[in-house]
């Protein structure tokens, strides 16, 4: 297939197929954790299969992006979790350079959460603890101290409302010192609003 067809065929595709939901703006949490509880048990509620799988994007010691999905493990004062071993590729990004972004997209809803931050190891005993919650058969050939625990303490946190005639929502909370702000764009609003 010629590039220019596959440019033409990618413009015909369907896009924003889902049924989007509506967003309450009027009463926002402080903590953006909150709203994304919310948001995830609506899209537990509305079917949107394996909402707890992330897209992880990390930089290597070049500076050369990579990204991966997984699952978040929690979500919780100390931060957004997800784990892997500690020889993997992720390991060896964040422990050159420990910041990252998490992406979740929940297309039947057409929702999404962008999260960005910095990286930090949780405990080795928190390690063991998330590696003993897995399967039997998930454990299987993984030496001990192998399994590593992270959590992404967030600096910046979007939330994507998708709308058909475009006009999308979102709203954006950013760490100010122990605080969190916010700022809303879109859909019926009228320019930004912030608090």
């Amino acid at each position: 297939m010629a590039s220019e067809s596959v440019s033409t065929w990618l413009r015909e595709q369907p896009a924003l197929t889902g049924v989007p939901l509506a967003v309450t703006l009027d009463d926002l949490p402080a903590d953006p954790a909150a709203l994304f509880r919310t948001w995830i048990h609506e899209a537990v509620a509305h079917g949107v299969p394996e909402p707890h799988a992330a897209t992880l994007a990390t930089v290597d010691a070049d500076g050369v992006p990579d990204a991966r999905t997984l699952i978040l493990k929690d979500v919780s004062s100390h931060g957004w979790a997800f784990a892997g071993h500690r020889s993997s590729q992720k390991a060896e990004q964040l422990l050159a350079r420990p910041s990252a972004a998490l992406n979740f997209w929940w297309q039947p809803i057409v929702r999404a959460v962008r999260v960005r931050g910095a990286v930090r190891e949780a405990t080795p005993e928190e390690s063991d603890a998330d590696l003993a919650a897995r399967s039997a058969s998930a454990r299987e050939g993984i030496a001990p101290g192998e399994w590593v625990l992270w959590r992404l303490a967030p600096t910046r946190i979007e939330f994507w409302n998708g709308a058909v005639d475009r006009r999308h929502t979102r709203i954006v909370y950013f760490r100010e010192g122990e605080n969190w702000s916010h700022t809303v764009t879109g859909g019926d609003t009228n320019g930004d609003t912030a608090t």
